[in-house]
Order: C-alpha cells, then structure tokens, then sequence
C-alpha cells in the first residue's frame, strides 16, 4: 500500500471528456487521459483493503490492489504484470467496461470509489507505449488442434489462453474483420477499432490463425453474416472434421422486436444494423447495403440502455435534426437505492458522454404504433405509463389519457437482444436449446457456471451464446473459463 492516508487526503478525479462542440463532429474517442502523475495519484486512493470486494466484483477476478499498488509507485511493468494476469485484454475494458469493480469499491462504502477502470486503461496503454506488449507464442505446440467460431471477446478470449497452453487455434469470423461487438457494436468514439487491430496483430505473431469472411454453417450467425457478400461458406461436418473441437462463440444476436401497428412502415431500423454500417462506413469495409444515416431527421430512438445511448451519439454526429431517447422504465435514482446496499451493483440514473451531447431523455414511455405518410415514417404513438408493485413484481399500467405523439423521421429499435441466432451453425450441428432460447450447455465440468459441452459431444459454446447478451467483460470471462476447461479434457 504505497500511501496509507491516500484515500483521506487525495480526491476522486476522472479523465473526463473533449469538448462538445469538438467532439461530435469526429468520431475519435472522447474521453482524455491524464498526465502520469494525476493517474498515479488517484491509484493511491486504493485503500489496499483486507477484503477487496472489487476483486469480488469483477468477472475476470482482476486482482486490484496489487496493481494498483505498482502504479502509484510507478512500476508500469509491475502493474502491467499484475494486471494482465487475470484480464487478456485491458485496452478493451478500459474502454468500455461498466466497472462493477467501482460499485464495489470499499472506498464507494462512504466516499467516491477509485477510479479502477481508468486506472487500468493508463496501465495497459503505457505498456504499450514502453514496449512491454509483445508476441509470446508457446515454447511447444501439443499436436491439438480447436477451431473456435466467432472472433467476439469470448472467441479471442478462448483463442489466447488455448494458444497460450499449446494448441493450435483456428478462428473463423463471417464478417469481414474480428471484434464482433467490439467492431461491429461499439462506436469509434467510445472504441477505436485501431486497439482491435493491434491485439489481433500481436495474437496473430503468437500462432492464433484468423480466417474472416469464412461462414461457419448454411446461414448468418453474429455481426456481418447478412452482408458478407463473398462470405466462404464452410459446412460443420468439414469443420468437424479438421480438428479436435469445436468452440462456438457467436454471441446472442438475435434482436428483439415489437409487434405494433405500421412497423412495416421504412425507417424503423435495428440499432445494431444502424451502429454496425456507421462502424463500416468509417473502417472503408463495403457493406454491401446502403448505410442508414440520421442526417437532417427527427430520430426517435426506442430503449434507455447503452446501446441506444450509443445511437443517440451516432445520430448527433450524422447530423440528426432532433433525437429523443425513450424508455418503458421508469426513472432510475441518481444514488444508489436501499435495496441494493454496497457492494451490490446498484440500478442507479446513468448519463453517458452521448447524452451530454445533445438530445432529450423519456422515462415511462410504452410505444403503442408508428404512424406513416405518404409511404414514409412520421411520427411514433406512445403513451405514459405507470409502475406499482403487484404480488411481489412490479407492475406496468398505461395511464388513461396520456397518449401523444413524437415526429420520427427514423426511429431506432435498442431493446436488446433475446437470443442466439439459432439458425446456421445452431441447426447445422444439431444443438439443442435452453429455455431461453440459447444453445444448452451441461454436465461434466464441475464449475459454478456449468460445463461448456452442448449436446453434440465434438461441440463446446462460450460466452452469449450459451448466457444471454451480456457484458463484454463477462464474454471475456466466459471464453478463458471455456480455454481452461477445454486444456483439462484435451
């Protein structure tokens, strides 16, 4: 514990962002980094606590304040070390992870948590900066070989640590370029897709094989299956066949939907269909369809969370004439509830750097038809609605009278996701489904979360496609818990 009165003395700082004005006619990350010395000052916050409930927290068990320890003293290589040593890839959470960590801060007990996941993004870029990231490929290949199909987090997770142990890896990705969600669901301005390219360099120079445009199955599965166009096409009995198993790590893709009058109407679009063209747009990749643009529109966008903060950000910078955010949710409160004490994640107000750019925010919104005119989306029908506890669950009830109408140009579907896409790969190999529609996984591996074997005993599934759409850190989790499972029975 390198200053024990740190967190007494010294104040919670955050990096904060560019300027708005600046900021949203690019799509260069927004969020600044602090000088060397700032950053060492807030990793003194680190109180170096008997039970670090961060580490607790954290789906890859990131272990805190050893790391934390070496960069207030200045020991970048140290933290490095500490750091990477649980998290395969920090130059993504840094970025993008919600931080359950800072929820869980012993420090957030009373005070303002430490600033974990901006500390970390500071460790790993100066590792980068230093030279200490370089290729480390196995000193012996073992003679087995796992193809792993989908380069998401949970798929380059898996690919790293089972490189890492020896075996041969193949990864195949139907899009055009690897990241998955990383690429294809996360804006440039919150991730530019350079630190992707830079990790699958060094991954590459370690001995992981990467194939794109290769299609796993006889249709789409994850991002840019749909608009591949030149797609290779690789049936599962030839992928079975060339290696010792198979791990699928497709995510959860398929997207939630609403039934309601005039959807038929055009100008109603799937956030991930909007995000991923802009992304395309940006990288040159040839899409194959026409990109969907906000320019000079009144966007509605439908669903409060990240993603569709993510479509408020994308519709502000294509120029959109208005943007309103709207959710079925009532308004969460801005600190944290007493029914979910620390060191429980709280349901608490969330204002994100899209939000601070411009746009209005709904609360309590059902949406009731889309109106069309002349061929063309206007306007979107929607009601307030109010919630009351019912028999232990809460309850939704529209409130008489309260209809009203919103002009929509383009209105952005950011409801999430129910499922793995179950056609394709899913079908071809014959897996069956849980409850939920994901693919089932059970049995053999005596771990909290189950084993990763599906129903065909050659086929293991990672991450989404067997939890649900979920966390990009917990993807990361999910694929190095599947790694080691899969060096135990190989």
């Amino acid at each position: 514990m390198g200053d024990p009165k740190g967190f007494l003395k010294i104040r919670r700082k955050v990096s904060g962002y560019r300027p708005v004005e600046e900021r949203v006619n690019d799509y260069s990350e927004v969020e600044i980094l602090l000088s060397d010395d700032e950053r060492r000052l807030q990793a003194a916050r680190c109180m170096d606590c008997g039970v670090p409930f961060c580490h607790w927290a954290c789906p890859v068990s990131n272990v805190m304040p050893e790391w934390q320890d070496r960069l207030y003293r200045g020991d970048w290589a140290g933290a490095w070390a500490a750091l990477e040593y649980m998290n395969p890839f920090p130059e993504f959470t840094g970025r993008v992870c919600p931080a359950l960590c800072e929820a869980s801060c012993v420090l957030g007990s009373n005070d303002e948590p430490v600033t974990i996941r901006q500390n970390e993004l500071a460790v790993i870029e100066k590792a980068y900066e230093l030279g200490l990231v370089v290729p480390r490929p196995p000193r012996v290949r073992i003679g087995k070989k796992v193809a792993v199909v989908g380069a998401g987090p949970a798929g380059l997770s898996a690919a790293y640590y089972l490189n890492r142990a020896g075996f041969s890896v193949t990864v195949y990705e139907g899009a055009q370029k690897l990241g998955g969600y990383l690429r294809y669901g996360i804006p440039d301005f919150k991730l530019d897709k350079s630190f992707i390219d830079r990790r699958i360099k060094i991954m590459a120079a370690e001995g992981v094989e990467f194939r794109t445009g290769a299609r796993v199955g006889s249709a789409r599965y994850g991002f840019g299956a749909k608009d591949a166009g030149g797609a290779k096409v690789i049936s599962v009995k030839e992928l079975e066949s060339s290696c010792d198993l198979v791990l699928l790590t497709i995510g959860a893709r398929e997207p939630r939907d609403v039934k309601l009058p005039g959807r038929e109407n055009p100008g109603i679009v799937q956030a991930l269909d909007f995000l991923s063209l802009q992304n395309r747009v940006l990288s040159g990749e040839k899409a194959g369809v026409e990109p969907v643009t906000a320019y000079g529109k009144r966007v509605v966008v439908i669903g409060g969370g990240d993603t569709g903060s993510d479509c408020v950000g994308t519709a502000n910078r294509q120029g959109a004439l208005t943007v309103t955010q709207i959710e079925v949710l009532p308004k969460p409160p801005e600190h944290r509830p007493d029914a979910e004490p620390w060191p429980l994640w709280p349901k608490v107000l969330k204002t994100s750097s899209s939000h601070l750019e411009g746009g209005e925010r709904l609360w309590s919104i059902n949406t009731k038809s889309f109106v069309g005119k002349g061929g063309k989306l206007s306007a979107v029908q929607a009601c307030r609605v109010d919630w009351a506890e019912k028999d232990g669950r809460f309850v939704m009830s529209e409130i008489p009278g309260s209809d009203f109408m919103l002009d929509a140009d383009l209105v952005l579907l950011a409801m999430g996701f129910t499922h793995v896409v179950q056609e394709g790969v899913v079908a071809d190999f014959g897996l069956e489904l849980d409850e939920r529609g994901n693919i089932r996984t059970s049995g053999l591996v005596d771990k909290p979360g189950g084993s990763f074997h599906t129903s065909n005993a050659k086929v293991w599934a990672a991450g989404d496609s067997r939890n649900g759409a979920s966390l990009v850190v917990r993807a990361i989790s999910d694929g190095r818990a599947a790694a080691e499972a899969i060096v135990k029975a190989l």
